[in-house]
């Protein structure tokens, strides 16, 4: 373990994405179990307010992003690296996880829209992770034949498997992509299969096959009469649930 340890992560030089890639999961989770408490007016955590303006924490994260992005430029190598990795991750999961505001340019974020920047974090998370498992040979000494063949081959799956979990997405699937990074089977089948009718994908791919649309109209029906309930509580218990009701799909 030790050995596996050094050669993939401390080598290659990976240690400060690993703690970077901690840090952004950790700050996100965090982030979202304390809105939820300010909401619900529960426990010692308020809103900031400045000049009677309400500060999102993505303004905290911008300045966190730049002191780690920068810090990280000028230190090079050593803890400082590790420290800086740190800092941005922690900047970087404040900030997207008010993606949706970004997008939107307005605060959306007790609402389905808001729900967006868990799709924009799910996607960041699976590339770190592709990056981070790489088995990049970039930086690891006296590598063999076959050893440098079987990281070619995690590289390959990985990177696959990260394209089947952003069409997944792209196809207005939140929940299979969620688990498409955990599990490359779930993300095939979610990229294989039809688009929801509301997504990029159908809007886009569908546009000039209207049988096509018909189809993936009627199979989106049929799977929100059978999962439709179950589903939307999934949505609300990992984006929270909307301020005002939503519509029926």
């Amino acid at each position: 373990m030790d050995n596996w340890w050094y050669r993939n992560i401390v080598e290659p030089g990976k240690l400060p994405l690993l703690l970077a890639l901690l840090a952004f999961v950790v700050t996100f989770v965090a982030t979202r179990c304390t809105t939820r408490l300010i909401r619900a007016g529960r426990g010692p955590f308020r809103d900031v307010t400045a000049g009677g303006h309400h500060v999102h924490h993505m303004v905290p994260g911008v300045v966190l992003m730049c002191v780690g992005g920068f810090g990280a430029i000028a230190a090079g190598r050593g803890w400082v690296a590790g420290a800086t990795a740190v800092v941005f991750g922690v900047g970087a999961g404040l900030v997207l996880d008010e993606f949706a505001l970004m997008l939107y340019l307005q605060d959306v974020y007790w609402s389905e829209q808001g729900q967006k920047s868990v799709e924009v974090v799910v996607v960041t998370a699976a590339l770190l992770v592709v990056l981070l498992a790489g088995f990049s040979p970039l930086g690891v000494n006296d590598l063999g034949e076959d050893e440098r063949q079987d990281r070619a081959g995690v590289i390959t799956t990985l990177l696959g498997n990260f394209a089947l979990v952003l069409v997944a997405l792209l196809k207005g699937k939140l929940r299979t992509a969620l688990f498409g990074v955990l599990v490359p089977l779930v993300a095939l089948v979610g990229a294989v299969r039809l688009a929801r009718p509301e997504s990029w994908w159908a809007k886009r791919a569908y546009r000039r096959r209207p049988r096509t649309t018909a189809r993936a109209e009627r199979r989106a029906e049929r799977h929100n009469a059978r999962w439709g309930a179950l589903e939307r509580r999934l949505d609300d218990l990992l984006g929270g649930a909307p301020t005002a009701p939503r519509p029926d799909r």
